[in-house]
């Protein structure tokens, strides 16, 4: 299974692919620069693990996501539940109302997304 987590300095490199995607790799390195103080190399090195960990691409110059920002953050999601609750939601919800109460509008908007998964939601 792939790694989909991202270290603190990982993750605001994706951010700034994300939020300027697509760009050529040469932007890239200037955005590096100026954001996270990174000369050149140190730029392509972690494109190209991330590359190879499959979400981000770099073709001809430009680079792109495979992944957007919401996918990789679902899979991480998917990953935790997985690796913590054996892969079940209903045990992490369990854990996650044991120390803090949803409000009437998180409980609101969790039977919304139930009732669709279920097709009930469906017109």
């Amino acid at each position: 299974m792939p790694e989909w987590k991202l270290g603190p300095v990982e993750a605001r490199f994706a951010d700034i692919i994300w939020s300027h995607e697509p760009l050529p790799s040469r932007r890239l390195v200037e955005l590096c620069e100026q954001e996270l103080r990174w000369n050149r190399s140190t730029t392509y090195t972690v494109l190209r693990k991330l590359c190879e960990r499959g979400i981000f691409r770099n073709e001809d110059g430009a680079v792109s996501s495979v992944l957007s920002r919401d996918e990789f953050f679902a899979r991480q999601s998917e990953q935790f539940v997985d690796e913590a609750f054996d892969g079940s939601l209903p045990a992490f919800l369990a854990a996650f109302t044991q120390r803090k109460a949803l409000s009437p509008e998180e409980i609101a908007e969790i039977r919304r997304m139930i009732d669709e998964a279920s097709g009930k939601g469906q017109t």
